[in-house]
């Protein structure tokens, strides 16, 4: 059906009329004009007889043209019928480490190395458009911790503002604790009972206000599980003069502090992964997908069209239509002849 997002806009239709009145009476009080010839008042003679009986197409056209913008100022809309939502996924709140060790290139792909983060864009995106009918909500965190998108059905939207997040945007250090307290603050305002946290991350918490285990006993005390995910190579081959080839061995992820991650999720009722290379966390996030989904409240949608430009373009054309009109009686019928 047909709605009207500003009606009100309609009390404005006799407002022409009101004017023309108001001027009607001021010309009437106005003195006479005394002139010395009346030749002069040939041509507008002629002109008023024109105007005069040519005034009732004008008057109509100008009132249908003023109807047809009061129409568009008042904002008509088309509502569709209410569409049900997929109502059988979960909220699922995602929680990505984008601190500077996430530049880390130590992820390989055929031969090339890649850093961490651009791996973890890439597996999540794949992962995030799967889940179809989850609320998802995306935090990013480094030394602070921060909403990127909150819980919503517009998947697209947040891979978007995950592929465009650059390493290091939030801090150098690793705030875990305060990303969880932020997910955790998200979650809780959710009516079901079982909702998920899924934290990755290549280091371990030192900043914040939070600690990590006291944000996932909050968590537990919400039924919110927790999956962590530590991310990182074990071995990585430094460059050295000729490469990587005579570079020496070491390990990118010796900060990587895994008791505390699998505390969180055995707290929590979830689970730790180890995401070594870019197959492991591919399956990773194949295991969480296979999650068991919990029924929701039905949600309704109702789609929406926007009318407006409609009436807007038919006014346009009735104007066109009054000075083309006016145009042509002017090239035929020139001052001075007793016609317009």
């Amino acid at each position: 059906m047909i709605e009207w997002l500003w009606p009100y806009v309609f009390a404005a239709l006799p407002l022409p009329v009101l004017v023309w009145r108001l001027k009607t009476s001021q010309t009437q009080q106005a003195p006479a004009l005394v002139v010395p010839s009346l030749s002069a008042f040939n041509d507008v003679a002629g002109h008023a007889t024109a105007t005069q009986s040519t005034r009732p197409w004008r008057l109509l056209a100008l009132a249908v043209a003023w109807v047809l913008v009061l129409t568009a100022l008042a904002r008509p809309q088309f509502t569709g019928d209410p569409v049900n939502l997929p109502t059988t996924g979960r909220d699922l709140m995602l929680a990505v480490d984008i601190s500077g060790s996430m530049a880390t290139e130590d992820m390989e792909i055929d031969g090339d190395y890649v850093e961490r983060l651009a791996v973890v864009k890439a597996v999540i995106s794949d992962f995030t458009a799967e889940r179809v009918g989850d609320r998802i909500g995306l935090v990013l965190f480094g030394t602070n911790a921060y909403l990127q998108a909150p819980l919503t059905f517009d998947v697209k939207s947040v891979n978007r503002l995950l592929i465009e997040a650059p390493v290091g945007i939030a801090g150098g250090k690793t705030a875990i604790g305060d990303a969880i307290g932020l997910a955790v603050k998200r979650l809780r305002l959710r009516p079901q009972e079982d909702k998920v946290l899924i934290l990755l991350t290549d280091g371990a918490n030192n900043v914040g206000e939070v600690d990590p285990e006291v944000a996932a006993e909050l968590a537990a005390r919400d039924s919110i599980r927790i999956y962590t995910i530590g991310v990182g190579a074990d071995e990585m081959r430094m460059p050295g003069l000729l490469g990587r080839i005579s570079g020496r061995m070491t390990n990118p992820s010796a900060d990587l502090d895994e008791d505390t991650l699998k505390a969180i999720a055995g707290t929590t009722g979830g689970r730790y992964f180890r995401a070594k290379d870019p197959s492991t966390l591919v399956r990773i996030y194949e295991l969480i997908d296979e999650l068991e989904p919990v029924e929701q409240e039905a949600e309704i949608f109702r789609p929406t069209q926007a009318l407006y430009y409609w009436p807007l373009a038919a006014s346009l054309l009735v104007w066109i239509g009054i000075l083309l009109g006016d145009w042509l009686r002017q090239a035929r019928y020139p001052k001075g002849t007793g016609r317009v």
